[in-house]
């Protein structure tokens, strides 16, 4: 490996550092907190957290994200929606296609729900440091509140404008953390060497055995630890595994210091309880500590940044596979295809955010309602990746991946506990885009079936004889199809009820395909002026359709397509038809001239 090369990849692990790390980075500001507001902090009991702590972090994300998961991709791609495209050629009974595929909506929606909680939660938990300035410490919190506020109004008011720029800045930052976190950790460690012991998992099987109760409610605590581990898996794509797997190493050791130290800090400080790290930190430097708490709250920035551009990823893949309405999507990046915008659901993200925040008003309280849709995605992962390895007979693979999802879904049932107590939240919040699955492709199912398209057959001998006896309009015309077997019927009704004929017509099909990138296309002439091009898209693929008619010479003068009147007396039926008249055309949404757009309605009857 030549310098440069070595240059490049120790690059990559920098960015990793401040890309798929920001979540699970933060989760030191809180989590030791709130699980001593459930247990006091004894020598007994803080051996026993911390040992469920490593071995939460060790199963839930060094081995079923690092080593399993990750080992699983498509082109290097990773994520809940690949490891559905991975598993469904297995499968041939369709009723567990079906269940895959729900596994896979709930997947996606869990995400979105984990998503809104955690800027809540990690901006508010570093703002709330400020009452361990001297002279602030009788700060009201409704002023917490509003800073925290203001801070997540900027994260997502800059999202518009892409964080392209802003991003070659997150992996440094990130590094300093890091460096923070296992530097103050390693000090209050080698105070008590004694603490590595805890690192024994017996310690967790006695204070279970002592305390099964209490262990169960604290399960939903210590999830909290690993929350931000499925980032290794669904951000592959874009770093690679290597740099993804060398940057982990790093991590996992600077949060083990930094959980250790915090509690060998409590074995030394008991009443720390309400902030460990916080007041460990300003025990160790007080002039240190402004500069660690601006710090932490950049660090909450990047883990929130982060959240969010998955979202946006995760989502545009839903728009292009069908399973989800077309939103209006903007392209911040020229050289980075991930980045995107989507702005309804950023500021129904914010407005998330906000109702969390001055609902719950304090970081203890929101963790009641965090955790529950982290162990959720966990436990479909861990029946997913449970399932690829026994499909390809990988025996030692499918053991560890069977002992992890079992593993997630122990710490699942106990968040259930949280519902009561604030964690209805993430499930309201994640029920929204799984409401809007189901309605969207159970309404797209229905108005296909009211929509009797033309036999391709039949349509070509109606085309040759109009087009051979009509006066054609100079110029090239776009017609867009679902399906290439199938016509459907506004291209009928266009061409021979109302004489709409172009010298060159041609149906567009677009075809999201099981792989996650790559684009290639087909032109094929069907008759005298008439074409079909088909475009095979990978589901994660930004597509550019006007580049794609370039490269075939194509200078399309009129765009047509359809345009549903949908008519129903069923109440979810006049919901979907709202949906569908709020969102931007199949042509629109690729950002095709406003000028050239035509559409065509008809009327359907669901």
């Amino acid at each position: 490996m030549t310098l440069r090369e070595r240059i490049k990849n120790e690059m990559m692990v920098i960015k990793a550092l401040g890309v798929v790390y920001g979540d699970i980075g933060t989760s030191p500001i809180y989590t030791i907190a709130i699980i001593c507001m459930l247990i006091a902090p004894t020598v007994e009991n803080l051996y026993g957290i911390l040992s469920f702590v490593f071995w939460a972090m060790t199963i839930l994300v060094t081995i079923q994200y690092a080593w399993l998961a990750t080992s699983l991709s498509k082109r290097g791609e990773g994520g809940t929606v690949v490891l559905v495209q991975i598993l469904l050629p297995y499968l041939k009974n369709s009723r567990t296609i079906g269940i895959v595929s729900i596994l896979g909506f709930l997947g996606v929606s869990l995400m979105i729900g984990d998503g809104v909680i955690t800027p809540a939660i990690s901006i508010l938990s570093a703002v709330e440091g400020i009452i361990l300035i001297p002279g602030y410490e009788e700060t009201p919190q409704i002023t917490l509140l509003i800073l925290a506020a203001v801070v997540a109004f900027v994260l997502f008011f800059i999202q518009k404008k892409g964080v392209e720029k802003v991003a070659s800045a997150f992996g440094p930052v990130m590094v300093v953390w890091f460096l923070c976190l296992s530097g103050v950790g390693l000090y209050y460690v080698t105070q008590d060497l004694s603490i590595f012991a805890a690192i024994n998992p017996m310690y967790a099987v006695n204070f279970t055995l002592e305390h099964p109760f209490i262990t169960f409610i604290m399960l939903a605590d210590v999830i909290l630890a690993t929350t931000g581990g499925e980032a290794l898996y669904a951000d592959m794509g874009h770093l690679g595994r290597l740099p993804i797997l060398k940057g982990w190493v790093f991590v996992f050791f600077a949060l083990m210091l930094s959980y250790y130290g915090q509690g060998a800090f409590l074995l030394a400080h008991p009443d720390a309880i309400k902030s460990p790290l916080f007041e460990m930190t300003k025990d160790f430097a007080p002039l240190f500590y402004v500069p660690f708490l601006i710090l932490a709250i950049m660090a909450t920035v990047i883990a929130s940044q982060a959240m969010i551009s998955g979202i946006f990823s995760v989502l545009y893949q839903a728009m292009t596979t069908r399973i989800f309405p077309h939103f209006r999507v903007e392209y911040t990046s020229h050289d980075l295809r991930s980045q995107i915008y989507v702005g309804s659901v950023n500021w129904f993200l914010f407005a998330c955010v906000i109702i969390m925040l001055f609902v719950f008003q304090e970081s203890a309280k929101l963790a009641a309602a965090y955790g529950l849709a982290v162990a959720g995605a966990m436990s479909i992962t861990g029946i997913l990746v449970t399932m690829i390895f026994a499909y390809r007979g990988k025996k030692i693979k499918m053991f560890f991946a069977m002992v992890s999802g079992i593993t997630s879904f122990i710490f699942f049932v106990s968040c259930l506990m949280k519902i009561p107590h604030g964690g209805y939240w993430s499930l309201i919040i994640a029920s929204i885009p799984l409401g809007l699955i189901i309605l969207y492709t159970q309404g797209q199912k229905r108005l296909y079936e009211s929509l009797t398209p033309i036999a391709k057959d039949d349509f070509l001998i109606e085309y040759n004889k109009q087009y051979s006896s009509g006066a054609h309009i100079e110029g090239i015309a776009l017609f867009f199809s679902r399906r290439a077997d199938n016509i459907p019927a506004y291209i009928g009704k266009t061409m021979f009820q109302n004489g709409i004929m172009y010298e060159r017509n041609i149906i567009v099909s677009v075809k999201p395909t099981s792989e996650p990138l790559g684009v290639h296309s087909e032109l094929s002439p069907l008759a005298e002026g008439l074409d079909l091009l088909l475009i095979y898209v990978g589901y994660m693929e930004i597509l550019n359709m006007e580049k794609i008619l370039k490269e075939k010479g194509i200078e399309e003068r009129t765009i047509f397509y359809g345009d549903e009147e949908i008519v129903s007396k069923k109440l979810h039926w006049k919901l979907f038809s709202l949906v569908k008249n709020i969102s931007p055309s199949f042509a629109s949404f690729y950002n095709f001239p406003h000028e050239k757009l035509i559409g065509v309605s008809r009327r359907a009857e669901i």
